[in-house]
């Protein structure tokens, strides 16, 4: 999708700080970012949101959780703990119509309740 904004950091038409790159993933700073690491790991592949994954996708989720442990390790934050974090749809406060998968760590995170 040429038009949305994270296909155009992953094919490298829009600069981005980029920590880690493969195949099927990148992942970068957040531009507003909400803990002292925040990475988005972003497939290069287009996908809306979790809402529009089918069946057939679910190989590709496993291989992103894979890529966040991964991308925590190389950060330095695997052992001390991390966030997660997927938001689906303009409810949630989603902002960019491309699935992401949010790493923040790097400090003592608050509880979400």
């Amino acid at each position: 999708m040429s038009e949305c904004l994270f296909c155009q950091i992953a094919s490298k038409q829009i600069p981005a700080k980029i920590h880690f790159e493969n195949d099927d993933f990148v992942a970068f700073e957040d531009i507003n970012p909400k803990a002292i690491v925040h990475l988005l790991i972003v497939p290069k592949k287009h996908y809306d949101a979790m809402s529009s994954l089918k069946d057939k996708d679910t190989g590709m989720l496993g291989k992103l959780l894979n890529t966040a442990r991964i991308v925590a390790e190389q950060e330095g934050i695997a052992q001390s703990g991390y966030r997660l974090v997927i938001n689906s749809g303009k409810d949630s406060g989603m902002e960019v119509d491309h699935l992401h998968l949010q790493l923040l760590g790097g400090s003592q995170l608050n509880a979400i309740n």
